[in-house]
């Protein structure tokens, strides 16, 4: 067996491992890059891309059906859905460039398109080769939960893996799962001309704040979207056509297709950790604050391999981590308090830091929360898009947390997720002079309502302002 010898050997090319890759080589270090499917990984091909993709797709079609609050003659839009399709494999096509193999190896990386398995604590075997590696980075990403529900293993399902690859729209469409994709998908295919059943056993949208998580669900039932909230799926069966799932409580609810959004597992089967001493379990990779294995220290973890929270930005965070210790020497700490999220609804919801109720938790009666409304922003009111609020948490004068909710919130998040990571005042964040009219104003707005009861409400302030008034010249 052909061996080959390197500095840095990473396992998996999507968002985390491409980052490591690319920077690693171009920065001098000789790279292996290991991955059995698509290059781009799950983001690309069956994720974040493809998803937004349908998303700006079923955007067009409500903007057709809701153009007569701008005095434009509303249409209800003749929507393709093999068309739509199109659309969404031409945006993959376009971006896939950039995560290609000939791209990588035209860096200077060594390619090998397989699949890699440990065999001892510094080598793994890929595509007839073994590898030899001073580091190795586990950067496998993670697939598509698949709920216990009896009799899930005989109805035909769909994942973010396959619904992609529908040509023609669902009828209803049944989603087990209501977080954020799953929120996403519906509103999404609702605006597609589907009709739409969420099923979620707690509360939809659960991790988020729940004020906020109220406006985005209220608006879409008002797009009619079926929510079921508290109610589990206790039995699916196989319809012809279609799927039948009954919920807790007796409900049936029928619908032609079903797609399960019930969470993400980490992907290390087949990896052979013990054969390297990675200690691993249902999370993912054992690694301490720099993502380093705690039982092998030739190895490191990104993304959803290091067992955190799930998002493409937060993997390509752990690169530059990474980078900094395994190809530059330096010293480097993985921070998790100013991570943003955001769920691409409409209205979109979006994160940053802990959620209000986290940060009471946190900070008890030192934190402040000040917030404005969207209706107050005029950029929203030219777009009729009044819905909403941010909120700023602070604490010790310092910006720890905020929650947009409303018109294009995960880029009005932008510069309140600055504020977060950079542990800026909030003096600083009130002081910014943006262009008006603009929606992240709001941020501002809202930064600069931490100081009116002290500008405002103030008497004595009131007494020494009519006393100044007095002796101007």
């Amino acid at each position: 067996m052909e061996e080959l010898r390197t500095d840095i050997c990473v396992i998996g090319a999507g968002s985390g491992g491409l980052s490591v890759a690319a920077g690693a080589v171009q920065m001098g270090a000789r790279v292996v890059l290991i991955e059995a499917g698509e290059m781009g990984g799950d983001c690309l091909n069956a994720g974040c891309v493809p998803s937004k993709a349908l998303i700006a797709a079923a955007e067009a079609a409500a903007m057709q059906r809701g153009s007569a609050r701008f005095g434009v003659g509303a249409v209800e839009p003749a929507v393709d859905f093999g068309a739509v399709k199109d659309h969404v494999a031409g945006v993959i096509a376009a971006i896939a460039p950039v995560d290609s193999q000939e791209r990588f190896e035209g860096l200077g990386c060594t390619v090998i398109r397989d699949w890699a398995r440990f065999v001892s604590p510094r080598a793994v075997e890929a595509g007839g080769r073994r590898i030899v590696a001073r580091r190795f980075v586990i950067a496998t990403g993670s697939r598509a939960v698949v709920p216990p529900v009896p009799g899930i293993e005989a109805v035909p399902y769909l994942t973010n893996e396959t619904v992609f690859g529908l040509r023609e729209r669902p009828e209803h469409l049944l989603i087990l799962g209501g977080g954020p994709i799953g929120m996403e998908m519906a509103q999404a295919h609702r605006r597609l001309g589907s009709a739409v059943t969420v099923i979620e056993g707690a509360r939809a949208l659960g991790r988020e704040d729940a004020e906020a998580a109220a406006v985005v669900l209220a608006a879409l039932r008002a797009e009619g979207v079926e929510i079921r909230e508290g109610q589990g799926v206790m039995r699916l069966q196989a319809l012809s056509p279609g799927v039948e799932a009954v919920l807790a409580d007796g409900t049936v609810v029928k619908g032609t297709h079903l797609l399960v959004a019930a969470g993400r597992k980490v992907a290390l089967e087949g990896l052979g950790l013990e054969a390297a001493g990675v200690a691993h379990d249902a999370r993912g990779v054992t690694v301490g604050a720099g993502l380093r294995s705690v039982s092998n220290r030739r190895v490191y973890a990104v993304g959803d391999a290091a067992g955190g929270a799930q998002f493409t930005h937060l993997a390509g965070y752990h690169a530059g981590i990474v980078i900094r210790q395994a190809v530059l020497g330096l010293p480097a700490r993985v921070r998790g308090d100013h991570i943003p999220r955001v769920t691409y609804t409409e209205p979109e919801l979006a994160q940053v830091g802990p959620t209000e109720a986290e940060a009471r938790a946190l900070w008890g009666d030192r934190l402040s929360v000040s917030r404005a409304e969207f209706h107050h922003n005029d950029r929203a009111q030219a777009m009729r898009a009044g819905e909403g609020f941010a909120k700023v948490m602070i604490a010790r004068g310092r910006v720890v947390g905020a929650t947009v909710v409303g018109p294009h919130a995960g880029e009005v998040l932008a510069p309140l997720a600055l504020a977060v990571s950079a542990r800026m005042k909030v003096s600083a964040l009130a002081g910014v002079v943006l262009p008006y009219p603009t929606l992240a104003e709001i941020g501002k707005r809202a930064a600069g309502a931490h100081f009116a009861p002290k500008l405002f409400e103030n008497p004595r302030l009131k007494q020494v302002v009519r006393l100044v008034q007095r002796w101007l010249p």
